[in-house]
């Protein structure tokens, strides 16, 4: 069953530095969201690396990847 939280929850937990591993990979397994907004806002997105469905995402992207050199 999924948490709800409520944006001012999501947009502190996305800003803890307690939830990056090494300061750069988001890990938070209470967070629900796969892709969310940096903690700068500005730079972009990331990707919450304590659910599977992120490693399902690079992998296609780098199978792609690879497919498309191959030809």
């Amino acid at each position: 069953m999924r948490d709800s939280f409520n944006q001012f929850e999501l947009d502190n937990m996305g800003n803890d530095p307690d939830n990056y591993i090494w300061g750069i990979f988001y890990f938070n397994p209470k967070d629900y969201r796969i892709i969310l907004p940096k903690r700068n806002k500005y730079l972009g997105w990331t990707l919450n690396f304590a659910k599977v469905e992120t490693y399902l995402i690079l992998f296609f992207i780098i199978a792609g990847g690879w497919l498309v050199s191959m030809m």
